[in-house]
């Protein structure tokens, strides 16, 4: 499905968001029955850092995660063969929503890293017949709506002039929708991370990262009406996907300001050493102060997120844009709870300027 750019601020995007939620209506099951579940998260980074790599679109990325949930679901496959099967999902996704110029090149797919460190060479005939199994599954319709394909359709009306934050009316209207755009990909992302967001419509989770992003942001009305009738969810609807949504940002934060510490203690510990210069080696082997990135390995470990969205709501371009979004950033020592997630929402805001 090659949309246009935009689509959803042309004169035909009501027509294309109604067409997407009548398809929803009909994706595949999905019983979350893999032998193999305890390996989704590993093979789902796996997609998302080569995404990355080639700066893939989200719907290509969220459609090749998807394509490997439901292969998983169906077969029982070797850890050698998902390696293959989650790279001929990307392969395919990218076909369906990129332009041909954007699609990796199979020389270029075997010349990164991380082919080379889990020792891994593809093959076109491989390929090839593993996309013919992967069409076949799937009676060779790859019209599947995920959760990237609503949420620009949303976020054009995730923030107006009415809203007020903290009760006041908004210092800037463009810098809130670029924050609110980072914190709705970051969400987006997080919904790629367990099967359990399955469970929801695609177009409810899409929903629900604008509504959890609204509530980080502590605009209010929390969902308005304008959001209501253009998604078709009440606030009540959205509560049990919104809520895990919250928890998973909650353990981000604290893992980001349990590394911060770390590295704030070791670097103290250097200064007030016994007063020889520290050796470069020490130095070297400090923590970042960015989120951890660590490389992939074997399986996927406990906790462990993708290095594109390990760095928090900036999202995965945090290094262009680190400076407008520091303020951004929640407040350190957040408890570890379950969020109450209702229209008073008690969580520390991020900062704006006034």
């Amino acid at each position: 499905m090659e949309l246009e750019d935009q689509w959803w601020k042309g004169q035909l995007a009501a027509d294309i968001y109604q067409a997407l939620r009548c398809k929803e209506l009909k994706l595949p099951s999905y019983k979350g029955q893999s032998p193999q579940l305890n390996l989704r998260r590993y093979f789902a980074d796996l997609i998302a850092i080569i995404c990355n790599r080639f700066c893939l679109c989200p719907a290509a990325r969220h459609l090749a995660v998807y394509l490997l949930d439901l292969f998983m679901d169906r077969y029982d496959v070797t850890m050698q063969q998902l390696h293959i099967v989650s790279l001929s999902c990307l392969l395919l996704a990218s076909k369906f929503e990129e332009r041909e110029d954007r699609v990796p090149k199979l020389e270029t797919l075997n010349s990164l890293g991380c082919m080379s460190s889990m020792n891994l060479v593809l093959t076109k005939q491989g390929l090839l017949h593993m996309e013919l199994l992967l069409l076949e599954t799937f009676s060779w319709n790859l019209y599947l709506p995920t959760a990237a394909h609503f949420i620009d359709y949303y976020l054009s009306v995730g923030v107006l002039d009415g809203d007020l934050h903290d009760g006041w009316p908004m210092a800037s209207l463009e810098k809130t929708k670029l924050y609110m755009a980072k914190y709705a990909d970051y969400f987006l992302e997080v919904s790629l991370q367990d099967h359990i967001f399955l469970c929801f419509a695609p177009s409810l989770v899409a929903a629900a990262c604008v509504a959890a992003s609204r509530l980080i942001l502590h605009l209010s009305p929390s969902w308005p009406a304008r959001l209501q009738r253009l998604t078709g969810y009440a606030w009540e609807n959205l509560t049990p996907c919104a809520e895990k949504l919250l928890i998973a940002h909650d353990s981000d934060v604290k893992e980001a300001n349990k590394q911060q510490c770390l590295q704030q203690q070791q670097s103290q510990a250097l200064l007030h050493s016994s007063g020889q210069p520290a050796a470069a080696s020490q130095f070297l082997q400090l923590p970042s102060m960015q989120f951890p990135q660590k490389a992939l390995q074997a399986g996927p470990a406990a906790g462990h997120r993708s290095a594109s969205y390990l760095q928090g709501p900036a999202g995965p371009q945090q290094s262009d844009t680190q400076a407008s979004a520091a303020c951004l950033d929640p407040k350190p020592g957040v408890p570890s709870r379950a969020y109450p997630v209702s229209m008073h929402y008690s969580y520390q805001a991020p900062c704006f300027d006034r």
